[in-house]
Parts: C-alpha cells; sequence; structure tokens
C-alpha cells in the first residue's frame, strides 16, 4: 500500500536518503527542509530532478521545524493534497563538537530546540490528523549514544539526543491506544556518505577553547575525530540506515519492532537498550498497562 510519508530534515544525509529509497519502493515521500528559495533551493531543484529520472512521487516542502506556523503550513498543504498522512520521520537535528565547558547556556538551548522541541512542534501539527485516522506510524531517528559509547567534546549533541529518545518512548505509550505506531532508529557513528562532523557547530567561547588546546587536551579534538573514523568499518554505509527505515515501513501493522539498532561500530547501545526497554515494559505490566506496548487497531475508513 502506498504510504503518504513526511520527513523533517531531508536536505541531506539520512533523511535525504531515507526519502529517496522510501519512493523508490513506491511512497508518496515529502522531503522537508527549510529555506527552499534560499540555502536549500539546490537541493529542491535536485528532489525534483531525482523524482523525474526514476519516475517517483518525491516532492520537497518548505518546513522549518524551528517555526510552529511553518510546521503548520506544511502539514496542512500535505493532508489537503492527500487527506492524510501516514509516516512522520522525525530526523531534523543538529551536531556540535568542542569541549562541553566552551559552549554558552544559549548554545545549548539552540541545540535542544533543533534536536528535541523541534519534535513537539511537528507531532503537534501531524498527530490530530493521525489520531483522526485512527493509524500512523512515528519514526525517531535517536543515535546509539543515548545508551551507548559517548566519547567527549560530543556532550551537548548526546545530551540531546537522549532527551528525544526519552520523548519518543513516552509518546509510543501514549499513542498507543489511539492506534499509531512507534520505531525508534538508532545509528551508531558513520563518518563517511553524511555531513554531520563537517557541519558540526562549534563552540562560541573560543576563549575557553584555547585554554582547553592549550593545556592537557591539547591535539584532544584531532584524536577524538581519528579515533571515531578508526572504529568504523570501511564497508560501512550510511545507506543501512535508509534501507533500514524501509523494512519498518514496509512491515504490516503491529509487527514492526519498537527499536532498530543500525550500527557499525558495535558501542554497546542494543545491549544497553535492551535493558533498559526491558525494565520499562516491565514496569508497564506491573501496573496494569500492559496494553501500551503494542498499538490498538483503530484504523478507519
Amino acid at each position: 500500500m502506498t504510504k503518504v510519508i513526511v520527513i523533517t530534515g531531508a536536505a541531506s544525509g539520512f533523511g535525504r536518503r531515507t526519502a529517496n529509497a522510501l519512493a523508490d519502493v513506491g511512497h508518496i515521500v515529502y522531503a522537508s527542509m527549510r529555506e527552499t528559495e534560499g540555502r536549500n533551493a539546490p537541493q529542491v531543484i535536485d528532489v525534483a530532478k531525482y523524482a523525474k529520472e526514476h519516475g517517483v512521487d518525491l516532492r520537497s516542502i518548505e518546513m522549518d521545524v524551528g517555526s510552529q506556523e511553518s510546521v503548520n503550513a506544511a502539514v496542512e498543504k500535505i493532508v489537503a493534497e492527500h487527506g492524510r498522512i501516514d509516516v512522520l520521520m522525525h530526523n531534523a537535528g543538529h551536531m556540535v563538537f568542542g569541549p562541553a565547558e566552551a559552549f554558552t547556556p544559549e548554545q545549548l538551548a539552540e541545540l535542544y530546540d533543533v534536536n528535541v522541541l523541534s519534535t513537539q512542534r511537528v507531532n503537534r501539527a501531524v498527530l490530530p490528523q493521525l489520531r483522526k485516522q485512527g493509524a500512523g506510524l512515528l519514526i525517531w531517528i535517536s543515535s546509539s549514544s543515548a545508551a551507548g559509547g559517548t566519547p567527549p567534546y560530543l556532550a551537548p549533541y548526546f545530551a540531546a539526543k537522549a532527551g528525544m529518545d526519552a520523548i519518543a518512548v513516552a509518546y509510543a505509550y501514549e499513542l498507543a491506544r489511539w492506534g499509531i505506531e512507534t520505531a525508534i532508529i538508532v545509528p551508531g557513528a558513520f563518518t563517511k556518505g553524511t555531513n554531520h562532523f563537517a557541519n558540526a557547530g562549534r563552540p562560541a567561547d573560543e576563549a575557553r577553547v584555547a585554554e582547553y588546546e592549550a593545556g592537557p587536551y591539547a591535539g584532544f579534538a584531532e584524536q577524538v575525530q581519528k579515533a571515531f573514523a578508526a572504529i568504523v568499518p570501511d564497508d560501512a554505509e550510511v545507506s543501512a540506515v535508509a534501507e533500514a527505515i524501509v523494512q519498518v515501513v514496509d512491515t504490516p501493522f503491529g509487527k514492526r519492532p519498537f527499536r532498530v539498532h543500525v550500527d557499525p561500530t558495535q558501542d554497546g547501545a542494543e545491549v544497553a537498550f535492551g535493558v533498559i526497554d526491558r525494565v520499562r515494559a516491565e514496569m508497564l505490566r506491573r501496573v496494569g498497562l500492559e496494553d501500551l506496548l503494542k498499538p490498538a487497531t483503530l484504523q478507519k475508513g
């Protein structure tokens, strides 16, 4: 069955690759991004080119996840065109790199806004439609850093991703009785095929950075990046994330996995999340809320 799919932050990286892959198997995919008439205008052209050359229904749409007004407008347009949304993929995010102390509180707040609060804006726009339908799928792009290995100099990003993961889990329970499924995708470190590290934000307090670089952490930034690259296998391909998402989307209702790990470095997140999710599930069983672990069948029409 062809599904109407919305992906946030789909100008590049996981988002764009997944948009292409889902369109390739026959879905109607909206690759949302901000500044479609500005810095992302080339991506808009590329999306249209890909759709034409491959004969697929892949569309770009303006959506600034930092603006509720922009999010609402995009969602209203999609619903007006199709009468439904079947899948929402939370992918928009931003990475920063540097000593935690050198980031200002305002920078951390901005990062949290992009990686966490943006999902709330989009949920508030999309979920009324999914609840009306009595069906839908939320896909969240988490990070193995939320439970696995956490190298230094990425603390603000890791903290934001952990926050997003926690919200995803809570939403899963609160949406299950509405017939809405949740799948959390947990990628590990990929140093090739994405622009995360190249476009990573830097600390605003350069004086603090200089103190670290002149002290016992001299050269540490380069050391961390080399260490990251060294543990990623040569055959690690970011398209594996897109392939995993396609498989989740095309899995029948009620049989989709709650978490999918795509981690070429095997940093331990799969083991840790296995325990964490089992403990959470056991608590729901103990208090008589076991039904929240599986989505209800409420699809209308």
